[in-house]
């Protein structure tokens, strides 16, 4: 940009037309055309939708992708169940400048509203915990269209906190990226080949391993018992053999072992199932000395 100034009186000095440069002259910007257009499959990150507090604990992996340009793209189903379908998500950023391209993939866990009401051991499960809310109690209680959209936000919320409590004591679950509603996203957990981690109920591995993924089951259930809590439907449904390692899922209905009036029942039947399993596998596991052991640790 160039400007020319008549000087007010003779001798006056000249000024560098540099003076009238706008900010838009010092600085050189390159844009790159954004396809705004989505698939049906498609949506933008939700990343920074929700409050700080609805996403995943740090230190965050670093294959979270927190980019605000990121996008998600629903792959198919992984799980259908009675209180959640469980979908597999990419979420993935182009190279933008020096930013690389970054993706992952996420298992996105959404509780039904309508037909929640099909999880029939929900009271028991429930028992010690409250609701703030009056309105959303009595709601709750009469079963109306906005106590079963109150309900299974509370089921969603109650896995949310279960998996940053356990992942922050180093229990092996998978981590929690964010919640939004009754929508909860979370790390996939994948077979080291692109598809989903067998339920430790599908694997036969060797009687070493067997041994090996026993300990590691004693030790999660032993953190667990550490904070006061049982995982409260635990079977070899609810855990996934990823190579050597096994990884819990499926906690919403994570049981206060003291608070829930049948909180021992719970932690018990959680050792019968994990017992009954190893046995049948080879692996002698008492599961009343488990029981024990999970109980030095509440005590």
């Amino acid at each position: 940009m160039s400007a020319s100034v008549s000087p007010r009186a003779s001798g006056a000095p000249q000024l560098s037309s540099d003076v009238f440069r706008t900010e838009s002259d010092l600085y050189e910007f390159e844009f790159q055309q954004v396809d705004e257009n989505l698939a049906p499959n498609q949506r933008w990150t939700t990343w920074l939708d929700v409050e700080r507090g609805s996403r995943g604990p740090e230190p965050r992996p670093s294959w979270v992708v927190t980019a605000q340009a990121a996008i998600d793209t629903e792959l198919g189903v992984l799980k259908t169940g009675k209180e959640a379908d469980v979908f597999l998500i990419e979420r993935a950023v182009e190279a933008i400048g020096d930013a690389p391209a970054q993706s992952s993939l996420l298992a996105a866990k959404r509780y039904r509203t309508e037909e929640h009401r099909s999880f029939h051991r929900s009271t028991a499960y429930v028992e010690g915990r409250r609701t703030r809310n009056s309105r959303d109690s009595r709601a709750m209680a009469k079963k109306t269209q906005h106590g079963r959209s109150v309900a299974s936000g509370q089921w969603a919320y109650a896995e949310w906190d279960a998996l940053n409590r356990l992942w922050k004591a180093g229990v092996p679950v998978p981590y929690p990226v964010q919640i939004d509603g009754t929508e909860l996203l979370m790390e996939f957990i994948d077979d080291g080949e692109g598809g989903a981690a067998p339920r430790l109920a599908q694997v036969r591995p060797s009687k070493e391993l067997l041994g090996e993924y026993f300990e590691q089951l004693r030790g999660a259930m032993r953190e667990l018992a550490r904070a006061g809590l049982a995982h409260g439907d635990l079977s070899p449904y609810n855990v996934l053999a990823q190579g050597e390692r096994i990884v819990m899922i499926d906690l919403p209905q994570v049981i206060d072992i003291v608070g829930n009036p049948k909180g021992m029942e719970f932690l018990l039947r959680d050792c019968h199932n994990m017992a009954a399993y190893f046995t049948s596998r080879g692996l002698e596991i008492d599961e009343q000395e488990l029981f024990a052991d999970l109980l030095s640790m509440v005590f």
